[in-house]
């Protein structure tokens, strides 16, 4: 599944004619050379396109219906060269639907202090100008990220990389479709949620299905497709003894095999991007999903447990904004605690739906008892996770609006050896530490089932947030408990204002 399909950003670069037209041609070739640069660059997944330069309030007005009405474009970067008054942007910004980018930089790096002219100083005015650009878009109340810093630097070319990630997955979910098999889990809260305000602020449709729609696909898988899957788990994974070929459960390893088939063929067919499960409805399958769930997921498919449909749209876009950078992104859940003193730890896990993107090694295939849901033994991968960074996000419906609780961590290894632990897992510290991490997110409404990634980074889910209009809370190494109480109120408040 590509995750960045023929999609660009444009780089929107203002002016005005009070300069005359020889600085409007040196500004159009700076604007060229910069954006040639950054859509050169490794840390930027997506092409950047140079427009125009634009000098008027048409001019404006001009390129922002451009980029509405484009499919390819996800966002904009902005940048001033000269000034450009800041009412000639306020009719095109007013109009745009699409996130942007403030970028405050300038053509030369070091000034020519012994060739300094008034040339010069008409001509390379971002100091001037990005401050005029930047009053107007506060006093519109306009959302946008501001990266400061010469173009060719590393740390600036990695924010743009960041916001541009986050614009990939804004877009990426906007139209998506989720198949919600089955309802939410009985009277649960938290996985629950308002799918009419998801379309409204995402874009994204979730549509329910019955257990019949999906049996009817795993009911015409053919055996020779069944065979042609089960040499390729044999291949890319260790088979636990009773799975393998001629042994008493081999037969459920082909269960596994249909449903992962039949699953992929009625995702495939109906264009959806994220799905969701529930242990409660499983009438006509033999096993919960597990393994079909954990390979597509690795495919880049976003999904939630127990018709968790929010769960499953915010692994989706974190899959998005990780794509091709190193570790992976899962669907996680704070399963149980280790609380020796001093020694705290999360282990994080789910029944059998962990991603294998955050696998530590090749995966064993392994089946064990479920215990609920009433079907037979499940087929799952089963693995650790890598030690290193890695940051947890939950969405969460707080009824009027949509928040975002992030908390970075770090994934450990265990204290003995796991043998008996019939799924996958991680394990990790939480930042800034247990008691205030833990106590932060329940006081934040933070759900047990998370987005859990090793490749996308809390900045990631800022910009995320910022640009879907979402509130964000980050628990991180500089959070203090009594703190982070206060800002949950003023950003509470900030929020109801807002909306």
């Amino acid at each position: 599944m590509s995750m960045f399909p023929d999609t660009e950003i444009w780089f929107i670069t203002g002016s005005q004619h009070l300069y005359g037209e020889k600085v409007i041609e040196t500004v159009e070739n700076h604007a060229e050379e910069i954006a040639t640069f950054l859509s050169d660059s490794e840390s930027i997944p997506v092409d950047i396109i140079p427009k125009s330069v634009v000098a008027s309030e048409s001019d404006i007005w001009d390129v922002c219906q451009k980029a509405n009405a484009s499919d390819e474009c996800i966002g904009l970067v902005i940048w001033m060269h000269t000034f450009s008054p800041g009412q000639m942007w306020i009719r095109g910004l007013n109009s745009l639907n699409k996130p942007f980018v403030h970028f405050h930089t300038q053509y030369n790096r070091d000034l020519p202090w012994e060739e300094i002219d008034m040339d010069f100083m008409n001509t390379n005015q971002s100091a001037h100008g990005g401050r005029e650009f930047g009053y107007t878009t506060t006093r519109m109340g306009l959302k946008r990220k501001v990266v400061v810093g010469h173009w060719t630097n590393e740390s600036v070319q990695t924010e743009l990389g960041r916001w541009a990630r986050a614009a990939c997955a804004l877009a990426g979910i906007q139209g998506a479709k989720i198949a919600r098999f089955g309802d939410n889990m009985r009277e649960v809260a938290v996985t629950e949620g308002d799918k009419v305000s998801a379309k409204m602020r995402f874009g994204c449709t979730v549509s329910g299905y019955g257990l019949g729609d999906l049996v009817e696909y795993v009911d015409a898988v053919s055996e020779e497709d069944i065979d042609a899957l089960v040499t390729k788990y044999e291949s890319n994974y260790e088979l636990a003894t009773p799975l393998q070929a001629g042994n008493e459960k081999h037969e459920s390893l082909r269960e596994a095999a249909a449903i992962e088939l039949g699953l992929r063929a009625f995702l495939e067919e109906g264009n959806f991007n994220a799905f969701t499960t529930n242990f409660q409805n499983l009438t006509g399958l033999t096993q919960l999903p597990g393994l079909a769930v954990q390979r597509l997921m690795a495919d880049g498919y976003g999904f939630g447990p127990e018709g968790d449909w929010k769960s499953a749209l915010l692994t989706r876009a974190m899959k998005i904004m990780g794509s091709g950078l190193e570790g992976g992104t899962s669907l996680m859940e704070h399963y149980t605690y280790h609380l020796t003193p001093g020694e705290e730890k999360v282990l994080g896990s789910h029944m059998l739906e962990v991603c294998e993107s955050i696998a530590d090694g090749t995966p064993c295939l392994e089946i064990h008892p479920l215990d609920i849901g009433g079907k037979d033994d499940p087929v799952r991968a089963v693995f650790d996770t890598a030690p290193g960074s890695a940051v947890n996000a939950s969405l969460v419906d707080m009824g009027d609006r949509f928040r975002i609780v992030a908390n970075t961590v770090e994934v450990v290894e265990p204290d003995a050896e796991l043998r008996e632990l019939p799924v996958a897992c991680a394990i990790w510290e939480p930042d800034p530490d247990f008691e205030t991490a833990i106590e932060s997110w329940i006081r934040a409404g933070g759900a047990h089932h998370t987005g859990f990634s090793q490749s996308v980074s809390a900045d990631h889910l800022r910009d995320f947030a910022r640009m879907a209009g979402l509130e964000f809370l980050l628990i991180d190494e500089e959070t203090d408990a009594a703190s982070f109480e206060t800002e949950l109120k003023y950003s509470e408040a900030f929020h109801k204002l807002s909306e």
